[in-house]
C-alpha cells in the first residue's frame, strides 16, 4: 500500500490563499456578478427562461421560505462578490430542478403510484461515521442510493429527456457535475480530507430538500441567524412529503423497486416529519464524543466558506454558531429519539462502527428485514478496498482557532452523552 499523506494544519481559514489559477478564476467570477441580482424576481424569471417552463408546483410555504433566504443573504451572509455568482447558480439551480420535478410529476401521473417502501434513513450528525456508513451500505447494488450527479440535477431538461443517453455513465448531466467539481478541488484541495466529492459518489438528500427551500443545507452558506430562526421555528412536513414526490420521480427515471437507502444530519430535529413521510423508514442513529463532531464539523464548514465568503472569515463566531446550532440537534435527539419504534431503529456509536464495520451493517440489516447476503458482502468489501479510509490524508484539529473548548463542549452536551452513552476520545 502507498504511503498515505501527511496531516495538513489549514493556517488560511480565516484568510484563504489560492492559487494563481483560482484566483483568476474567481476574479472573472467576480466581475459577472456586478450583473446579477439576488432577487427572487429575477431568479423566477431565469429559471423559467432557462427551462422553458412556468409551474414550480403547489406552493406549500415554498415562496416564503425562498424570500427569507434570500433577505438573509442579501443582509447577514457576508458573500465576497465571486460568491454572489456562485450562490446565483446554486439558487438557478434549485429552481430549474423543482421546474423540472414538477413538470414529469405532470407528464407522468403513474409517479404517485411508485411505492417508497421502508426506506433506511441514517440519522446523524456529520463526521459520526454517516458518510461512511452510507457509501458502505449504498454500494450494495440491492439498495437504491442517491449519487451526487443527480442530487444535483434530479431531472434533466426537456431536450435531453427527449433523446435519452444510452446508459448513465453517457448521461451529460455527470459531465457538468464533473466540471463544478474542478473549480471545488481547485479552491479546496484538501476538502477531500475531511470529505470526499465525486461525480458519483453517494451524496445526501438535502440536495432535493433545497428544491423545496427547506434544508439545513442553506446554513453551510453563511452563518444567517435570522434563516436560522425561520427554518427551525415552521413545521417541515410539506418538505418531507415533497422529498418523498422527488424520490418517487427518481425512482421512475431509473427504475422502481430497489429499496432506498437516505441519509442526512439535518433529520436529527425532523424526526415526526420524517417519519409522516415515511411511516415504516428505519431510521440508524449514529453517535460520537461531541467535542470531535463540532471541531471537525466547524473545521470542514470554515474551509468550505472560502467558496462564497468575504476575507476575513471570523471563526470565532463561526465556531459559536455551529456549538449552538449542534447542541440544538442534539436536543432534538434526545426529545424525539422514542418516536421511532425500537423494532425500527439502530443506535451506531462511533467507536463501535470503526472497530467493526461489518458487524455494524449486519445489526441494521437484520433489524430492517434486509439480506446481508454475499452480493452485498462483497460490494461492501470491494468499496473498502477501492476507498481505504485517510488514503487522502487527515487534517488537525484545533479548537483554540474557533475559540472553543472540548471540555465545555462535553459539559454543555451532558444530556446527550447520558442518554446515549457516549465515549469521549482520548486525544481531546
Amino acid at each position: 500500500m502507498s504511503e498515505r499523506p501527511a496531516a495538513v494544519r489549514l493556517d488560511d481559514l480565516a484568510e484563504p490563499r489560492f492559487t494563481p489559477e483560482v484566483d483568476a478564476v474567481f476574479g472573472a467570477m467576480a466581475d459577472m456578478s456586478q450583473a446579477i441580482e439576488l432577487d427572487a424576481a429575477s431568479l423566477l424569471a431565469a429559471a423559467r427562461e432557462q427551462t422553458g417552463l412556468d409551474d414550480f408546483g403547489p406552493d406549500n410555504g415554498f415562496r416564503e421560505r425562498f424570500d427569507v433566504y434570500l433577505h438573509a443573504l442579501r443582509t447577514e451572509a457576508q458573500l465576497s462578490d465571486a460568491g454572489r455568482l456562485v450562490v446565483h447558480t446554486q439558487l438557478l439551480q434549485m429552481l430549474t430542478g423543482r421546474l423540472l420535478v414538477h413538470d414529469y410529476a405532470a407528464r407522468h401521473p403513474d409517479v404517485v403510484d411508485i411505492p417508497i417502501t421502508a426506506p433506511i434513513v441514517i440519522v446523524g450528525l456529520p463526521r459520526t461515521g454517516t458518510t461512511h456508513l452510507h457509501n458502505l451500505m449504498a454500494a450494495d447494488p440491492a439498495l437504491r442510493s442517491l449519487p451526487y450527479w443527480e442530487s444535483v440535477e434530479p431531472v434533466p431538461p426537456l431536450a435531453e429527456q427527449a433523446s435519452p443517453p444510452a446508459s448513465v455513465d453517457a448521461d451529460p448531466r455527470r459531465e457538468r457535475i464533473g466540471a463544478g467539481l474542478w473549480l471545488l478541488d481547485e479552491a479546496m484541495p484538501h476538502f477531500k480530507r475531511m470529505h470526499e466529492m465525486t461525480t458519483d459518489h453517494v451524496h445526501e438528500e438535502i440536495q432535493l430538500l433545497a428544491l423545496d427551500c427547506n434544508t439545513m443545507l442553506m446554513e453551510t452558506t453563511a452563518c444567517m441567524p435570522s434563516w436560522r430562526e425561520y427554518y427551525t421555528t415552521h413545521d417541515c412536513t410539506s418538505s418531507y412529503e415533497y422529498l418523498r414526490r422527488v424520490l418517487q420521480v427518481l425512482s421512475h427515471q431509473r427504475g422502481a423497486g430497489k429499496r432506498w437507502v437516505l441519509k442526512s444530519p439535518q433529520h436529527l430535529e425532523q424526526i415526526g416529519p420524517l417519519l409522516s413521510a415515511f411511516p415504516d423508514a428505519v431510521v440508524v442513529f449514529t453517535h460520537r464524543d461531541p467535542a470531535a463532531v463540532v471541531i471537525s464539523f466547524v473545521t470542514m464548514g470554515a474551509y468550505g466558506l472560502r467558496m462564497n465568503h468575504a476575507a476575513p472569515i471570523d471563526l470565532h463566531a463561526y465556531g459559536a454558531y455551529w456549538r449552538s446550532r449542534i447542541l440544538d440537534l442534539y436536543a432534538a435527539a434526545v426529545r424525539d429519539r422514542d418516536l421511532v419504534a425500537a423494532d425500527r431503529s439502530v443506535d451506531v456509536r462511533f467507536d463501535d462502527f470503526m472497530a467493526d464495520e461489518q458487524g455494524t451493517v449486519a445489526a441494521i440489516y437484520s433489524t430492517a428485514g434486509q439480506p446481508f447476503d454475499a452480493p452485498a458482502r462483497a460490494a461492501m468489501a470491494a468499496f473498502v478496498a477501492a476507498h481505504p479510509r485517510g488514503r487522502h490524508g487527515t487534517v488537525e484539529y484545533e479548537f483554540d482557532q474557533f475559540g472553543l473548548d472540548p471540555q465545555e463542549i462535553r459539559r454543555a452536551a451532558g444530556f446527550y452523552v447520558d442518554r446515549f452513552g457516549i465515549s469521549f476520545e482520548s486525544r481531546w
